[in-house]
């Protein structure tokens, strides 16, 4: 028998509505299962039990009544914890920070309205800083799926939360794959979507690499919540209008055309995530569409330079501050950010360089999508990294070998295009490790609905769990 905590969003929602399922039966079956994973999955940096049972309970008054029924009504929904809400804790993973919010930031501000119950704030590398999710402040975020890997990040809490079943939504953030990279390696479902589509507090809704966004089990509850927390908003100005909504029911992709590349050019991918990529290529020509293998010019170290200069510019200038600030209680790779974000820096007319460089990223996909309607890629190179272990100065394998962690991620390319919507879903499961993989669904500049459609219809055709086999 399913229990609730076992339910889709899209699942629990319906027997809400039917009156089968309580917002309170959901929320005690969601805690329920926390008290049985959370000890070694450890995907919670807060539980807010009370705030949460009040919520459900009143979630539970509108079904009884049937009305005013809002679209995530009585859903247990994580929050990522960098997320501020007004009146609560902020520690961003850092001993060197403790503050009280004094504003709610627009995806919070949304999810709160859409009926969601928040019953917890979920983990985070510290200032969200890389792909892989441990800090001196929270200590370890375990994989469901094999506890010796990590989970990704920096939205790792909010991807082992959903592949253990802790929360039914969680919300995310990407400035350079941080939402994608959990939900491959916890195999769900996570949306970058193009700049703006999702307003974003101040300074970093003006940083065009930097995206907050939504994770799911599956692609229906992926563009439920992508519903919700999309459009625009008086506090963004950089926030599209008009809203774009996806549909429920989601055209085929008869005839559509989509490239696959497994190594974006350069980057060295390890078999198993090779293979997978290859086989959700051909789920999609069993779907209906037309494949084909692309070669794209890309060079790996152009790629990760472009990156870095607009990175130190930004966020790795705020980071260096408190590397500075607090040089004890920082984590190693905050150190590992603010050398190379002051290196950066140090260079003159480094940002401007890095802005002409981004116009070379794009022109080969420019020319790619004049005959595709989409790409698929894998997320990253590796099935998995070993959790708690921050790589620096090491080698890794991933069919080879680099001394830099950040180059496992094949996401970084699409915050420089960031007008690029990417659905990231999983592709299969790493042979080596149990651990699942996953590939990224690239649309065109602003056409989300075609990102869907394609994950979708993957879906449909190799339907994939969203939960993780752990029992606790």
């Amino acid at each position: 028998m399913t229990e609730a905590w076992e339910l889709s969003a899209t699942d629990a929602l319906a027997r809400m509505r039917a009156k089968e399922l309580s917002p309170v039966e959901l929320l005690a079956s969601v805690q329920a299962r926390a008290e049985v994973v959370e000890p070694t999955v450890n995907a919670f940096s807060e539980r807010r039990d009370e705030d949460a049972l009040a919520a459900a309970e009143a979630s539970a008054e509108r079904y009884a009544t049937g009305e005013d029924i809002r679209p995530l009504e009585g859903l247990p929904v994580a929050l990522k914890e960098e997320v501020p809400v007004e009146g609560w804790r902020m520690r961003f993973g850092s001993l060197a920070v403790d503050e009280i919010a004094d504003e709610t930031a627009p995806i919070a501000e949304r999810i709160f309205a859409s009926g969601a119950v928040v019953h917890a704030r979920s983990t985070t590398p510290e200032f969200s800083c890389t792909g892989y999710t441990h800090s001196k402040l929270w200590g370890v975020t375990r994989n469901p799926w094999n506890l010796e890997v990590a989970v990704g990040g920096s939205s790792g809490g909010s991807g082992a939360s959903l592949a253990s079943g802790t929360s039914t939504l969680a919300s995310g953030s990407d400035i350079g794959g941080s939402i994608r990279i959990p939900a491959s390696i916890n195999g769900v479902v996570g949306f970058k979507a193009p700049h703006g589509r999702v307003p974003t507090g101040s300074p970093y809704n003006l940083d065009r690499y930097c995206h907050d966004g939504v994770l799911a089990r599956t692609v229906a509850d992926c563009s439920l919540f992508e519903n919700v927390v999309a459009g625009p908003h008086p506090a963004d100005i950089a926030s599209l209008r008009p809203k774009l909504e996806i549909p429920e029911q989601l055209e085929g992709i008869d005839g559509m055309r989509i490239a696959l590349s497994v190594d974006l050019g350069s980057w060295d991918v390890h078999e198993d995530v090779a293979a997978n990529t290859h086989a959700a290529g051909e789920a999609l020509i069993e779907a209906g569409a037309k494949v084909d293998e692309v070669d794209i010019p890309w060079n790996l170290e152009h790629l990760m330079d472009t990156a870095r200069r607009h990175f130190a510019a930004i966020f790795g200038a705020e980071i260096a501050g408190a590397a500075d600030a607090f040089p004890d209680l920082v984590n190693d790779y905050v150190h590992a950010w603010a050398d190379e974000a002051r290196a950066m820096m140090a260079e003159p007319g480094s940002f401007l360089r890095g802005l002409s460089q981004e116009a070379e990223v794009w022109a080969p996909i420019g020319q790619l999508f004049e005959t595709f309607d989409a790409l698929i890629c894998p997320t990253w190179t590796v099935p998995g990294i070993p959790a708690g272990d921050s790589f620096l100065g090491q080698l890794f394998d991933a069919g080879g070998g680099n001394d830099r962690q950040f180059t496992c991620y094949m996401t970084t390319p699409f915050n420089i295009l960031s007008p690029c919507p990417v659905l990231a879903v999983p592709s299969g499961i790493a042979p080596s490790n149990g651990v699942p993989t996953g590939i990224q669904i690239v649309g065109r500049t602003f056409d989300d609905v075609t990102a869907f459609r394609i994950g979708a219809a993957l879906e449909q055709v190799r339907p994939w769990a969203g939960l993780a086999p752990f029992a606790g």
